[in-house]
């Protein structure tokens, strides 16, 4: 008779909705008032089935806050990506007008006199002048290199080397 209380005290509905826990000693103990050993099985079971409803409204409430976690960080997820894809078309944007301004510069440069360039490059940053005289036309850069002091033409020539190399690794 105890087992039988026992598992009509407490029982699990499942189902589509929220799992619920029920226990009901006063229909438990209808008749088992007199047995001491029942009623304080009831009211364990009864303590026992209010804790368990408990846990299931603290889990139901985690699990609404994971959902909206997850929903937030799925939000931010795609506010990322777009950000990412902006950032990759402006930086292709200013590649791209770059080396527009640098085959300009590049043209103008094939057009010059070697004297004149060579005058020009000494007065450059010895890293950019060298990515100058990589681009040009090799016979223009030839003749400005020629043009050049030999110190320079030396120190021109390790950073073309460089940039050359660094080129290859890209």
């Amino acid at each position: 008779m105890l087992l039988a209380a026992a598992a009509q005290a407490v029982s699990l509905l499942g189902g589509t909705g929220p799992l619920r826990a029920n226990a009901e000693p006063a229909a438990l103990l209808k008749g088992c008032d007199d047995v001491p050993e029942a009623v304080a099985l009831a009211e364990t079971l009864q303590q026992r089935g209010l804790r368990i409803e408990s846990y299931i409204k603290d889990i139901d409430r985690r699990k609404t806050e994971l959902a909206e976690a997850e929903k937030q960080l799925t939000e931010k997820l795609v506010e990322l990506r777009k950000l990412r894809q902006r950032i990759n078309d402006h930086n292709q944007q200013v590649d791209q007008t770059q080396n527009d301004e640098i085959t300009r510069i590049i043209a103008m440069y094939d057009q010059m006199k070697p004297e004149q360039a060579a005058q020009v490059l000494a007065n450059l940053p010895p890293d950019f002048a060298a990515q100058i005289l990589i681009r040009v036309q090799p016979e223009t850069g030839a003749r400005i290199m020629a043009s050049v002091e030999p110190h320079q033409a030396a120190v021109l020539t390790s950073f073309m080397g460089v940039a050359r190399a660094n080129q290859k690794q890209e």
